[in-house]
């Protein structure tokens, strides 16, 4: 029941914070979008390249990751390196991240207990890992339209077995968003609106149109 006497003007803590998250890209590779069917793969490159601006607007921590990327998967996209020239990328021979002790251990180095994943495919390379850092007590938010699977029931199926796992299904669009949460934060005021600029589609077109008529600082 709600207290009244005790209700305050104060966001909650399962919301996103730039303190408070790290975001996790596993296999966004060549091979693996090439047996990606669950939807559009260019819309999927394009969120995913907004997840990680937008990671990149508020400094939050990244982990970036492959598997077999010499004998099978192909470098990670290269849209990645160029956000985050200075990363180094983990490769792996497990199919779970989180059975790879260079992966988790680069997870721990960023001292975040929120975990952002996005990647390919959702019912192997996502799941695996999500529900690997649900038991060992992380909370865990996909990213699901920058993650794609082999079909649209093995992208849907997975989604479900991490909901009911305890894992929150989000947007990068909504990822984005929630970091900013507020138009007066200025100094990532610029940086949020050049992203959904770039990759917001029709909403970065709206915005587009909303500085051009309203001026330079109308809000998202």
């Amino acid at each position: 029941m709600v207290n009244i006497s005790e209700v305050t003007s104060a966001p909650s803590p399962d919301l996103l914070t730039p303190d408070n998250c790290a975001v996790l890209f596993i296999d966004h590779q060549p091979q693996m979008f090439f047996g990606t069917g669950s939807g559009d793969r260019t819309a999927i490159i394009n969120s995913t390249v907004g997840l990680a601006k937008a990671a990149k607007a508020f400094d939050v921590p990244v982990v970036l990751s492959t598997v077999a990327a010499e004998s099978f998967s192909g470098p990670i996209m290269p849209q990645l390196p160029g956000v985050f020239p200075d990363q180094k990328v983990i490769d792996r021979t497990t199919m779970n991240a989180w059975e790879d002790v260079n992966f988790v251990e680069a997870v721990k180095a960023t001292g975040r207990k929120k975990l952002v994943l996005a990647g390919l495919w959702t019912e192997v390379c996502i799941v695996l890992p999500a529900l690997s850092a649900l038991a060992q007590g992380y909370e865990v938010y996909v990213v699901t339209d920058a993650s794609g699977g082999v079909s649209p029931q093995a992208h849907e199926h997975a989604i479900q077995r991490m909901v009911q796992g305890g894992a929150v299904p989000v947007t990068w669009v909504q990822v984005l968003l929630e970091l900013q949460r507020d138009w007066a934060r200025t100094e990532t005021y610029a940086a949020v609106g050049d992203v959904v600029k770039e990759h917001g589609g029709a909403y970065g077109l709206g915005m587009v149109y909303a500085q051009a008529v309203i001026g330079a600082h109308a809000a998202g």
